[in-house]
């Protein structure tokens, strides 16, 4: 890996802004939109949805009865 590839942990939230603003402008044109699917998906799989929505989404499963046993739920788990 080379130093201009590195990303430093202590690096401000504006250098790294930066460095992503500077890997899209580096992208040809043609793939921007599959780029941007890319950022969209990312964004939305490392943030947390709000209580309100997950509320939502478990009286959800709750109702239609997606629901586990609580007996399964620890199931395929190493835990020592």
């Amino acid at each position: 890996m080379t130093k201009q590839n590195f990303i430093s942990d202590n690096a401000s939230m504006t250098e790294l802004q930066e460095q992503v603003i500077e890997e899209i402008k580096q992208t040809p044109q043609e793939y921007l939109p599959n780029l941007l699917q890319i950022i969209r998906l990312f964004r939305e799989s490392v943030t947390l949805k709000s209580a309100e929505e997950s509320f939502h989404q478990g009286w959800q499963e709750a109702m239609t009865d997606n629901t586990l046993p609580v007996s399964q739920l620890w199931d395929d788990i190493d835990a020592e």
